[in-house]
């Protein structure tokens, strides 16, 4: 026969594990989702750094191959003689053999000396109308670049 103590104790564990398994349950299932959480960004993150270690050997190998070619101006190919390719430091260099600031070339051109500092400093490319003018800079003399300012002033 079974002892009152035993069954009274037996009866309220599992009453006990009824009530946990509710609470229980919830935690469970959070744990649950927190897991696929963790793993997708595990899987993320493991993306990224191929992606990253991928990039890394991009660079290292780019400045080995050789550089390619850019192209001359953006401005329409025509006939007949082609206009000298533009840059920034032959630029430069006329405006210090003229002996002009870059107000003063701004003036000649009829730019702003914003658009001489970034012509110079590379960061934008003349148009062709004003590559045109430039050309004409290129071969006047010092006397004439100030007899010109002289007459703009």
């Amino acid at each position: 026969m079974p002892n009152l103590a035993d069954t009274l104790k037996a009866e309220i564990a599992r009453v006990a594990r009824k009530e946990l398994k509710g609470e229980v349950q919830f935690l469970r299932k959070a744990v649950a989702h927190h897991r696929s959480e963790i793993a997708a960004l595990k899987r993320e993150i493991k993306a990224l750094q191929s992606n990253g270690r991928q990039l890394g050997r991009r660079l290292q190998q780019a400045p080995a191959a050789a550089p390619q070619p850019a192209p001359a101006d953006a401005a329409p190919r025509r006939r007949g003689r082609q206009p000298a390719p533009y840059s920034a430091e032959a630029f430069a260099a006329t405006r210090r053999r003229l002996g002009l600031t870059q107000a003063q070339m701004a003036q000649l051109l009829g730019v702003s000396p914003l658009s001489i500092y970034k012509w110079e400093s590379g960061q934008v490319m003349p148009r062709a109308a004003q590559l045109a003018k430039i050309a004409g800079l290129k071969k006047m003399g010092v006397r004439e670049a100030r007899r010109r300012l002289a007459e703009a002033a």
